[in-house]
């Protein structure tokens, strides 16, 4: 599949059916990298959580679709990041963090490219100065596609569990 055979667009309240599908699959890859730290969302607040953000002010946030042959087989979604507070010694940037789902079927065909694309357009437009990405360290694919589009190990985030 080229790209030129996938069509980008905004999401619509119609396409919420199928944004909480590519989310539940998406999850199923998640679960198997971390069981501790992913679950799989309930559908009902996925489906809010679309609804709502579709709903949401025009250019606070944004979701595309890729479509293929009239069947939607990705998604990318642009959520604007808050400004860290006044005692925090960040530097307020208009920024979001971004997040790609491309169906198993199509992977590795230049869907997920398409979609980056268009939310880089639509964020830079919008005035952001940054896009973050947050994967999972072992998920080599993930890092190896955003390292392909630019985005580089900009922070670390160390954790410890309390619970064992």
């Amino acid at each position: 599949m080229g790209e030129d055979r996938v069509t980008v667009r905004p999401a619509t309240a119609h396409d919420v059916d199928a944004l909480v599908a590519l989310r539940v699959a998406n999850a199923d890859v998640h679960l198997a990298l971390d069981p501790l730290l992913y679950r799989m969302p309930p559908e009902a607040a996925l489906r809010r959580h679309f609804t709502t953000v579709l709903a949401d002010a025009p250019g606070r946030n944004a979701v595309f679709v890729a479509e293929r042959d009239g069947r939607i087989v990705g998604m990318v979604e642009v959520l604007r990041d808050p400004d860290p507070p006044a005692h925090r010694l960040l530097r307020p940037e208009p920024s979001a963090q971004i997040h790609t789902v491309v169906s198993p079927g199509v992977r590795a065909r230049g869907v997920g490219s398409v979609l980056v694309a268009a939310a880089e357009r639509w964020a830079a437009a919008a005035g952001m100065v940054r896009l973050s990405a947050g994967i999972h360290h072992a998920n080599d694919r993930a890092v190896g596609f955003y390292q392909r589009h630019g985005f580089v190990d900009a922070e670390i985030s160390l954790v410890r569990r309390l619970d064992g």
